[in-house]
């Protein structure tokens, strides 16, 4: 089951999506709220079935993507560099398929 946890680290809230093999494909920006951090993942899950909002970066041995909002703002990262394009087009595909039915954890 693909999941989002949250969690404090270093004075902040942060969340990460975990796919359902238990790896993290996204991490989020810090939060200083626990309430702003919940609002970052409504906003993914609100925007993660659309191709638009990724932000691809092709460095060979090293694809990486982001999730930018309309605001220009980086709403989280992919969490790991990747060394094949296609790995990273599939962590994308996981987002936008399990992202916004994704059961919450409060683990802060």
């Amino acid at each position: 089951m693909a999941k989002f946890n949250i969690i404090y680290r270093s004075g902040h809230y942060y969340f990460q999506f975990m796919a359902t093999n238990g790896e993290q494909i996204l991490a989020s920006e810090p939060y200083n709220t626990k309430y702003s951090c919940r609002e970052g993942i409504d906003t993914v899950k609100r925007l993660a079935p659309m191709d638009v909002i990724y932000d691809r970066y092709d460095n060979p041995g090293n694809y990486r993507f982001n999730m930018t909002a309309a605001n220009n703002k980086v709403v989280a990262r992919g969490s790991e560099g990747y060394t094949a394009k296609h790995n990273r087009d599939h962590a994308i595909q996981v987002v936008k398929d399990y992202a916004p039915t994704a059961v919450v954890y409060d683990l802060a």
